[in-house]
């Protein structure tokens, strides 16, 4: 809407043909690619398609992700590398193939989709987190090796907003879910579940309001290293900087009910 032309990359060839229509019905400068960030032919063609159409990329959103919620003693290592392949190698395998022509012109911004995530773990986040720590660590070294470039490199780390994703973490974390009851780490889920449901109807932020802060992350001359969205991620992230991990912890350990937890079960 701001006028820049823009190429969404994507696996699902139904939200794609949506998007098209929208962009096609408001006159937008909006083309949709194919693409799977975990597939290195896929990412070749989907980016040779866009410079093809366009020219060199000015600005790499990298926004792909999912997650997959369960206690860390119980999560599949298969599902712990699935969700490093898309959350983490996946923005690693598309910067990696844009830089060579940023360095050339001595310009061009990344843009990486973290999480407040990236910052802090709760319980069932352990493979999410995972991902979007080393995605923050990443991102930072990066940030330094390509500044005598030109580039710049910065984290978006949203708090809870409701969008498909939370359906779709769902759905793919099912199996974790039905299982809980049986798990040793029952109550831990329901306290989980508890918060989860103290929380969800009270957010009332939009996925526009992370798109309005991509758009000042990439107008913004210099661009700070690193955008919080949502009130929630920056009280989060301003607990973590000044609170010892001990009292941090405990803050979390209170917001999960983990100490009453921890007395059923009689620790």
């Amino acid at each position: 809407e701001q006028g820049y032309r823009v190429f969404a990359a994507g696996r699902n060839a139904e939200r794609r043909a949506q998007l098209e229509e929208y962009a096609r019905q408001g006159g937008l400068p909006l083309e949709t690619v194919e693409m799977d960030v975990t597939d290195d032919a896929s990412v070749d063609h989907g980016l040779a398609e866009v410079q093809a159409a366009a020219g060199p990329v000015d600005v790499l959103i990298n926004g792909a992700g999912f997650g997959v919620y369960g206690v860390v003693e119980e999560l599949k290592l298969a599902d712990f590398r699935r969700q490093l392949e898309t959350n983490f190698y996946g923005v690693l395998r598309l910067t990696q193939r844009v830089l060579p022509e940023m360095r050339e012109r001595k310009r061009g911004r990344i843009l990486n989709l973290s999480s407040i995530a990236g910052k802090l773990a709760i319980p069932l986040f352990g493979a999410y987190s995972a991902s979007k720590f080393a995605l923050e660590g990443m991102t930072d070294a990066l940030r330094l090796e390509v500044y005598p470039f030109g580039i710049h490199v910065v984290l978006i780390e949203p708090g809870y907003i409701p969008t498909g994703f939370q359906s779709a973490a769902t759905e793919l974390s099912a199996d974790y879910v039905a299982g809980a009851e049986r798990s040793p780490y029952a109550p831990v889920y329901k306290a989980y579940g508890r918060r989860w449901r103290r929380t969800d109807g009270t957010v009332r932020d939009t996925p526009e309001d992370c798109a309005r802060v991509i758009l000042r992350a990439i107008r913004d001359t210099p661009p700070k290293p690193r955008y919080t969205v949502t009130a929630q991620a920056r009280w989060a992230s301003f607990g973590k900087r000044v609170l010892s991990d001990r009292l941090f912890d405990r803050q979390i350990i209170r917001a999960f009910g983990l100490d009453r937890v921890r007395k059923e079960l009689g620790g």
